[in-house]
């Protein structure tokens, strides 16, 4: 990617979609470009899939246009580089078009990645393997702008002394903890990975067992596949603890997998509505609890008392 100066005034991803007014005020305006000078993102993190939404977007280009311009960069030999916009533009090609609307930016490379990863965040499914880039990517970008001095339209100007994790966190109301888990996963080899999309490994355990080695990951693989299952956050974890230790080995992994899971604890709900018409109004809720739990007591001594006769 070409090295260009941030010289946008941006401060959030809210600024990226500006209104006709505000371009008009920066001097930014809307063009057509032809699809074929358009490049996908470097590493882009997002899978583009032909799917049914995907032909929904294509056929409403078809008919009306691609409404929402894309932004782009252009790059060192006259072509461009989608910042946000990679589904619109794979529709615009299915639906028949040669070229779609941009906004036309010049940003640099951590500017530029921040931007892409945020656009594509908006979206309402997004898998864990893609999360997972897309976080990874932006930790770096924003860490490589902490480490520089301030310039006009920088996405990140401040960071409070908060972690770059935290900061990310805030903006998509996530923990900073949890953005580091996304982010562990990309310690999982690719077999792991397609799992965890799939639904066939959860989250947790798969947080787990990234901290595994990579052949250490490949023989986990052949004992899930003798055992038949799918591992828990314990067996996970107890899995991990073996690597940790230096005593992971397939036969260890097998006997780990092999278990009976437990079957998840059944709970008993009863709501305060319920319970409140036999009690007065003044008892708190750990009264309440304790004359429950003296009448059950009462309860029991009379049954086991019948039982003896």
């Amino acid at each position: 990617m070409p090295k260009k100066g941030a010289n946008i005034s941006l401060s959030s991803y809210d600024d990226i979609f500006s209104t006709q007014e505000s371009r008009q005020e920066t001097g930014e305006h809307v063009v057509m470009l032809p699809l074929d000078a358009i490049h996908p993102f470097k590493n882009h993190p997002f899978r583009i899939v032909d799917d049914e939404e995907m032909q929904k977007t294509a056929e409403s280009i078809r008919e009306y246009g691609v409404l929402v311009p894309a932004i782009v960069r252009p790059l060192e030999n006259g072509e461009y580089e989608m910042i946000s916009g990679h589904r619109r533009r794979y529709a615009s090609m299915l639906a028949g078009k040669e070229t779609m609307p941009v906004i036309v930016r010049e940003m640099d490379d951590d500017t530029a990645t921040i931007l892409m990863v945020d656009s594509n965040l908006q979206r309402e499914h997004i898998l864990p393997s893609e999360r997972a880039k897309a976080y990874q990517m932006k930790v770096e970008a924003m860490e490589r702008i902490k480490g520089r001095p301030k310039k006009e339209g920088q996405l990140v100007p401040n960071y409070f002394g908060k972690k770059t994790t935290d900061v990310i966190g805030e903006e998509i109301g996530q923990s900073g903890k949890q953005v580091q888990r996304f982010i562990r996963l990309n310690n999982l080899i690719p077999e792991i990975m397609d799992m965890v999309d799939e639904k066939k490994i959860a989250f947790n355990p798969a947080v787990e067992l990234s901290y595994l080695k990579p052949e250490e990951q490949r023989e986990f693989l052949e004992a899930m596949d003798y055992a038949q299952t799918t591992p828990s956050v314990s067996q996970a974890q107890r899995i991990k603890k073996l690597s940790q230790q230096g005593q992971s080995s397939l036969e260890a992994m097998c006997e780990v997998m092999d278990e009976v899971k437990k079957p998840p604890d059944e709970k008993l709900v009863i709501k305060s509505d319920v319970l409140r018409k036999y009690f007065p109004k003044s008892y708190t809720p750990q009264q309440m609890e304790a004359v429950i739990m003296k009448l059950l007591e009462q309860w029991m001594k009379k049954r086991n008392r019948e039982q003896e006769r």
